[in-house]
């Protein structure tokens, strides 16, 4: 039995499995949201049986303090929301990624463990992948027929997800790739999540799938020479892999026509090229400047969209927009999304949580960040600021991102490696105390 299945059985049996159903679930809609509830009487239980647990895991400490402004600019947005209903209640569906973040941090507290989970969602994904495939090259997925401008996979037509999540999840699968098979197992990887990712048309995922090519080459080259052949090699890949999407797919054809259309120069044809989301930045520019301090609410931006946009702008008129006399759902751009909802004082939150993050990664020491690797490049390129984005407060994007987070702390922190021990700043009792447990406990 090769390691590989070795980790994805431990990865299917608890305590790892009702954290690794968020993913496997993710494309059947709000069903993933079974993990965070098995996740949550996990937390339950842990602190009914060591009610000081949290003083023992830097990780999970982490996570409450990245959480606490990541909910805090929501709840600070709340206080005079255009909709005060669903900002409050947005607000309040935000604790339950608590639980599942401590649950990541209390269950994930040794490498095996870490390396299991990440062969268990490269397994999710290589489902995924096979299933595209063959609606790229049949019409038939698990998920029903494909859209018409491109392909859905097992997410479903009228769920167009499958080419963002693919993309910032595939640090996975290639990592997972490359531990089994080495460089050529990381470079076949590599083009067999290229092509779905590519069909599934989403350009914000295509740019996703460079910056998170970009990680690999920059792991694998170590040197600045070495870099830029590989990334002179993957160019040569992509030109190669976009000819024959080109030539083969109509669907790609037609979103690489619109994508090209902003070399026109107008601004008819870059809002055409970016599928009308110019409107969309220019009326949150002026919401942002009309509520600069805490905007207009967190998942508000639908409501207040009319207010802001020409009255024949093209999402209050048409059939895209949320709901009968609403606008766009949201800003489809990360920042102004912060801004639009939660304003200055939301986005400054923001900025103190990445900065606090940055400074936990920088000091918990090499091999620390070795280990993290793969969830790191997946929150990087998710949270990449120059792309477009989905939702970051919206239930299901949203969870995504929660879950990475509560990953992320969980990979930092894990237990029974001593390299880094000293750069962390964490007591050596604490630590020893917290290997002590994991034993006892048997994990």
């Amino acid at each position: 039995m090769n390691s590989l299945t070795a980790s994805l059985k431990d990865a299917l049996r608890s305590p790892l499995l009702p954290f690794w159903l968020v993913i496997a679930l993710l494309p059947f809609g709000r069903s993933a949201e079974l993990g965070t509830f098995l996740c949550l009487l996990g937390v339950i239980m842990l602190f009914a049986r060591d009610p000081h647990a949290l003083r023992q895991h830097p990780g999970a400490q982490l996570l409450l303090w990245l959480l606490a402004a990541y909910v805090a600019a929501a709840l600070f947005s709340a206080v005079d929301a255009i909709r005060p209903g669903k900002s409050w209640g947005t607000v309040a569906a935000l604790l339950r990624y608590v639980p599942l973040g401590l649950y990541a941090c209390f269950a994930i507290r040794r490498e095996r463990k870490l390396h299991a989970l990440y062969v268990a969602v490269a397994a999710v994904l290589a489902l995924w992948c096979a299933d595209a495939w063959l609606q790229a090259f049949t019409g038939w997925s698990l998920g029903g027929h494909p859209d018409a401008e491109r392909i859905s996979g097992i997410f479903g037509a009228h769920n167009l997800k499958l080419g963002p999540t693919l993309a910032v999840l595939s640090p996975f699968a290639l990592w997972a790739a490359r531990q089994r098979w080495g460089r050529p197992g990381l470079l076949l990887a590599s083009v067999l999540v290229l092509g779905p990712v590519l069909l599934a048309g989403s350009r914000s995922a295509w740019l996703c799938y460079v910056l998170v090519l970009l990680g690999f080459a920059w792991r694998e080259a170590r040197s600045t020479r070495r870099f830029v052949l590989c990334c002179a090699v993957a160019a040569a890949l992509l030109g190669l892999a976009g000819g024959i999407a080109w030539k083969s797919s109509v669907r790609f054809q037609d979103r690489m026509t619109r994508t090209l259309l902003v070399l026109h120069g107008t601004d008819q044809a870059v809002d055409t090229a970016l599928s009308g989301r110019l409107d969309i930045w220019h009326a949150s520019v002026r919401m942002i400047a009309a509520h600069p301090i805490n905007g207009v609410g967190v998942r508000d931006f639908r409501y207040a969209y009319p207010h802001y946009a020409p009255a024949n702008d093209h999402f209050v008129v048409s059939d895209e927009a949320c709901g009968v006399g609403e606008g766009a759902c949201h800003p489809h751009q990360l920042v102004l999304e912060i801004l639009t909802g939660t304003g200055a004082l939301g986005l400054l939150l923001w900025l103190v949580a990445v900065a606090w993050g940055w400074r936990a990664w920088r000091r918990v020491g090499v091999a620390a960040r070795s280990r993290a690797f793969p969830v790191t490049l997946a929150l990087g390129v998710m949270l990449f600021p120059l792309n477009s984005h989905l939702a970051f407060y919206s239930a299901w994007w949203g969870l995504l991102f929660a879950w990475l987070l509560g990953l992320w702390c969980a990979s930092l922190f894990v237990a029974g490696v001593p390299a880094g021990t000293a750069e962390t700043g964490i007591p050596a009792g604490l630590l020893k105390e917290a290997s002590l447990r994991e034993a006892r406990d048997g994990a």
